[in-house]
């Protein structure tokens, strides 16, 4: 069984580890979100890629979902004494070891994927993960801004520092027209079996992804079963919502199902507290979408999955 799965951050990478659970002899790729990469203190962070890495390969901070477990912050602290920031990005000594290899080898001309490839090499996540282009891609938020105007800025900012407390005018994917998938994306995706999302922000996650050019056409012609990341009227975690409100979405199961399309999507898991939802083209399936543990995770998983082979057969 060869499968793909388009990754964004947290719950993606939750998802994922269950899925490995839920198909142990699966070779799953996961082609990862670099819209949300931002550079910062002359470095490169690839806060989706190092989400999933750190998940699957034992390193993450589970309290929180992202960042490194055991972490402390000296280095963030002596930046702020010399004034330098910004310091609403937490970045923990661990994390920075990551972002200086990183950008190490960018600089010495590896591409995203290679070292991507590379900085797996000591996580041994079990998946194999790529990024969804080599090209540079930022996905930055249109804002109304009461003190600035209306402005620009970059969907970390947007995110991390406001908490999206600014209402968005527009989201972009910037460079996304123009990026091609990086080496090897559309070589697993013709090979997948059964395609899966996992329940990641639409819009700046699974969506980044789909706006480069020749991923989306070549994910239609699979199978896809999706996972949905709202439950009732709500987003799982984060503020999706806000990100739905941007594009005119309304913040519900069925209309992220119907946002991707049934030229996309064929199958598609929503909560208990969504049975009901109907999507032409689409079968829906409810059941207990929270991952409260390691068991429930694994168990959204292999329903997504079984769907998806009873769809693909």
């Amino acid at each position: 069984m060869k499968i793909v799965a388009p990754a964004g951050g947290i719950g993606a990478a939750r998802f994922l580890r269950g899925l490995r659970t839920a198909a142990p002899e699966a070779e799953i790729t996961v082609i990862g979100n670099t819209g949300d990469d931002i550079s910062l203190f002359g470095l490169r962070v690839c806060p989706d890629l190092d989400t999933v890495m750190y998940t699957l390969g034992g390193g993450i901070n589970e309290e929180q979902g992202w960042g490194r477990a055991d972490e402390t912050f000296a280095v963030k602290a002596e930046l702020a004494e010399y004034g330098v920031g910004p310091g609403w990005f937490g970045l923990g000594d661990r994390d920075f070891a990551t972002h200086i290899v990183r950008t190490q080898m960018l600089a010495a001309g590896y591409r995203l994927s290679a070292v991507t490839e590379a900085l797996c090499a000591r996580w041994e996540p079990g998946v194999r993960l790529i990024p969804m282009t080599d090209d540079q891609v930022e996905t930055h938020v249109v804002v109304d801004d009461p003190e600035h105007g209306r402005r620009a800025i970059h969907f970390q900012e947007w995110w991390v520092r406001l908490r999206a407390s600014l209402p968005a005018v527009s989201i972009a994917p910037v460079g996304a027209e123009d990026a091609k998938p990086a080496p090897g994306v559309l070589d697993a995706i013709a090979a997948a079996d059964v395609v899966l999302f996992p329940p990641s922000n639409p819009v700046v996650s699974i969506g980044t992804i789909l706006s480069v050019p020749g991923i989306r056409d070549a994910l239609a012609a699979k199978t896809v079963v999706g996972v949905s990341p709202i439950v009732g009227d709500a987003p799982v975690r984060g503020m999706a919502d806000a990100c739905l409100t941007a594009i005119g979405v309304e913040t519900s199961a069925r209309a992220v199902a119907e946002l991707y399309g049934p030229s996309l999507l064929d199958g598609w898991l929503v909560d208990e507290a969504d049975a009901g939802v109907a999507v032409d083209g689409v079968a829906v399936r409810s059941l207990p979408l929270l991952m409260k543990d390691a068991a429930s995770t694994e168990a959204i998983a292999a329903a997504a999955l079984d769907l998806a082979r009873e769809l693909a057969s």
